[in-house]
């Protein structure tokens, strides 16, 4: 009896083998490619994210440079500004002393209009000397005035550049602050879901503006194949309910290989075909039954390319065999500012 129990269970096997087998091998030429477009596609958009990422950076230490920059500019008007007021204020008191003596060499004049010609003469010709050095600084007053008023305008227009770009610089930062805060309730959020996995192959990281939630082979397939277990499932459903309940959050899967090759004569054709597959069936698992709209997740094959561990020991492939599911919150709000 248990001889007869045994060959049922190794045919059973046998079976489900050859379906598997005939299932994977039924994948046409044409949605290979596809897959191939989308995983390209994906490393775009990756590649795009970063550099906005890192242009963003860039444009937010510009700005504090620049920021840096009209305060020293505001301080040297200042005292600019101050040292005008300062020679209006002395041409204002010189300008009070010629008037003082143009009375009273007008006095003089009256005094001795009736003494000498000659002395009438140098007197007018003092009074007349008098006149035009008064008209000259009186002239001098009225350019350092309107200068004043344009370095009073320049300052004004400074001034106000600068609380618009202060404004604008606190808007990034406020987008920037609402981004890290979104990260890290999202990141609690599926690390509660995903609680009791952790020791099991589970890892969540947060770097580069996402969440990376990383399983290992273990958690999720059996050695070479793209058909997920039921803990792996189990895992996935309640990730899929985090999703679920953050529309706004875009996902990646990406799977890995170790730099071990498929067996010739096995379901797929080498490793980025595997990995394919392993992030394919992720993606249906995370959609069956789940209200997540299917144009916030992006599939991706990476192959062996991409390793955690370079090393060729049997541990370093092991940590190389996993999936990526990368959360990436939408950039609507940073790049608006930025387009303003």
């Amino acid at each position: 009896m248990v001889k007869y129990s045994l060959k049922t269970t190794r045919l059973r096997t046998l079976l489900m083998l050859m379906l598997a087998v005939s299932f994977t091998a039924c994948v046409p030429p044409a949605r290979f490619k596809a897959l191939q477009s989308e995983s390209l596609t994906c490393s775009e958009e990756r590649d795009m994210l970063k550099a906005t990422l890192e242009k963003l950076s860039v444009e937010q230490r510009e700005t504090a440079a620049r920021l840096a920059s009209a305060e020293q500019k505001l301080a040297r008007a200042g005292k600019d500004t101050l040292k005008l007021r300062e020679e209006v204020n002395r041409l204002t008191r010189q300008h009070e002393l010629l008037k003082n003596d143009y009375s009273d060499l007008h006095e003089a004049q009256q005094a001795l209009a009736q003494g000498s010609e000659t002395e009438i003469r140098r007197l007018m010709s003092e009074l007349i000397a008098a006149r035009k050095d008064l008209q000259q600084r009186e002239n001098e007053l009225e350019k350092l005035s309107a200068d004043l008023t344009t370095r009073k305008t320049d300052l004004d227009r400074v001034q106000q550049e600068l609380e618009t770009r202060n404004a604008r610089l606190s808007e990034l930062e406020q987008a920037l602050n609402q981004q890290q805060q979104t990260l890290s309730s999202l990141r609690k959020k599926v690390s509660d879901a995903l609680l009791g996995f952790e020791n099991q192959g589970l890892t969540i990281t947060q770097k580069n503006g996402k969440v990376y939630v990383s399983l290992e082979e273990k958690l999720l397939f059996k050695s070479g194949s793209a058909t997920v277990d039921s803990k792996g499932v189990s895992a996935l459903k309640n990730l899929a309910r985090v999703l679920e309940q953050n529309p706004d959050i875009n996902v990646t899967i990406e799977g890995h290989t170790d730099d071990v090759q498929v067996l010739a004569g096995s379901a797929y054709k080498d490793n980025w075909d595997l990995s394919v597959l392993r992030a394919t069936s992720i993606v249906r698992i995370l959609l069956e039954g789940s209200s997540i709209n299917p144009q916030r997740l992006t599939t991706a094959g990476r192959s062996q390319y991409q390793p955690v561990d370079p090393g060729k020991t049997p541990e370093a492939r092991q940590k190389n065999r996993r999936t990526e599911i990368i959360l990436s919150p939408r950039l609507d709000t940073l790049y608006e500012l930025i387009q303003e």
